[in-house]
């Protein structure tokens, strides 16, 4: 393609870009971005029969706005179909962002968060099916996913019916920084809750008759730290890591109402991570187990203990791809073909990918300029921007030729 058809391209996605970045969608109100993306996807040419929303959010816990979003594209040439991935939602931070553009960045007003994750991997997708369209590049069937709440737990991946996925045997997530890192393995998660019901007294006059609720957490946390289970966990029998990240009483609100009273109740959430699904479960039992010795230590002076309910559960597995497995290979010959050296990563953290691995789409992940997330110093890199395009580009395409096509 000519340098000018090349400026063009990349000046439609960086203008759809500010776009969707002006655009609110904080996790699990994506009804206004999924819109905004529906419609840039039948103006780049995508016929609206082929664009539609799953019912993912009436099994998501949380209230959801809507459904993911699919695309399915047609081949324009035998093989087999491939999965191109995102996510609609950002996380609170970003409501009410102002993106300006300084120099090669994108920038907000310095008040919010941006919102480059994830409106670089919509974009992507978006100027990934005008250009398939527009120029008329051959191609395999493709699927493209659009999906919500994966801020608050990765819910609309989770929730997903394989079967809309249309029989893909590979996938490509786009979610990170630069291009040529492939994100090809991550941490699964157990997430922990525990509600502990003490009894309340007067601090000052008769505090044995009374139980701690935030006694009894305190005494399980510091035991789990004791026992090594508390963040960075090295075990002759796994690794991992883990935290406690809320700590308060009912309703949202601050554990205890009053100096002088003996607190009765709070609410704790946590998690545990580990590249090994047993291991990160592993973990959460030691927080059950610290928890119950901190139950039965601390009595009031009849001896009675608190009441104490511990759950955990999966958030999500973890997985790991091979590396001479066919969707990273894929994915290494694309990013060569724009002149990339890939390199390879397992993450810390969890990703659309780890659900779309669980049911049944090898996925690897890859960055298209996203930096600073989830701070008010979040910025999009206009240059890693491009490359995440044209590695979009270069993925759908690269079966036909050597060399995808510049973009």
């Amino acid at each position: 393609m000519s340098s000018a058809t090349d400026s063009a391209d990349m000046a439609f996605a960086e203008d759809l870009l500010m776009r969707f970045l002006e655009i609110d969608g904080v996790t699990g109100e994506e009804g206004a971005i999924a819109a905004a993306v529906t419609e840039a996807l039948k103006a780049a040419g995508v016929p609206a029969s082929a664009i539609r929303h799953d019912s993912a959010h009436k099994r998501i816990p949380l209230p959801t706005e809507t459904g993911n979003l699919i695309v399915d594209l047609p081949g324009t040439r035998p093989g087999p179909r491939l999965l191109f991935s995102t996510h609609l939602d950002t996380v609170p931070l970003c409501r009410g962002a102002r993106p300006r553009r300084e120099g090669d960045h994108i920038v907000s007003d310095g008040t919010t968060a941006l919102g480059g994750d994830n409106r670089t991997g919509c974009a992507v997708l978006v100027t990934l099916a005008r250009s398939l369209l527009a120029q008329g590049l051959p191609h395999p069937p493709i699927t493209l996913l659009f999906t919500v709440r994966e801020e608050s737990g990765l819910h609309g991946a989770r929730e997903l019916d394989p079967a809309d996925l249309g029989g893909a045997v590979m996938g490509f997530n786009v979610d990170g920084t630069h291009a040529a890192k492939l994100t090809i393995g991550a941490v699964g998660q157990q997430s922990w809750e525990v509600e502990i019901k003490g009894r309340a007294a007067h601090a000052g006059v008769a505090p044995e008759k009374g139980i701690s609720a935030i006694l009894v957490a305190s005494v399980a946390l510091a035991e789990a730290h004791r026992g090594g289970w508390f963040g960075k966990v090295v075990k002759p029998e796994g690794r991992g890591s883990s935290n406690a990240g809320v700590f308060g009483g009912k309703d949202g609100k601050a554990a205890g109402d009053a100096t002088n009273v003996v607190t009765d109740y709070v609410h704790l959430l946590g998690e545990a991570r580990s590249p090994d699904a047993a291991f990160a479960a592993r973990i959460a039992e030691a927080y059950r187990e610290a928890f119950a010795r901190a139950q039965a230590e601390i009595t009031d002076a009849e001896g009675a203990q608190a009441e104490m309910r511990f759950e955990a559960r999966t958030a999500y597995p973890p997985f790991q791809l091979e590396e001479d497995s066919p969707a990273v290979l894929h994915a290494r010959k694309a990013a060569e073909s724009i002149g990339l050296e890939p390199y390879t990563i397992s993450s810390n953290g969890g990703l659309d990918a780890n659900w779309l691995v669980k049911h049944g789409v090898p996925t690897v992940t890859f960055g298209a300029g996203q930096a600073e997330i989830h701070t008010i110093k979040e910025y999009v890199d206009l240059s890693e921007f491009a490359l995440g395009c044209r590695m979009a580009v270069a993925l759908a395409t690269l079966a036909e030729s050597a060399r995808a096509p510049a973009f």
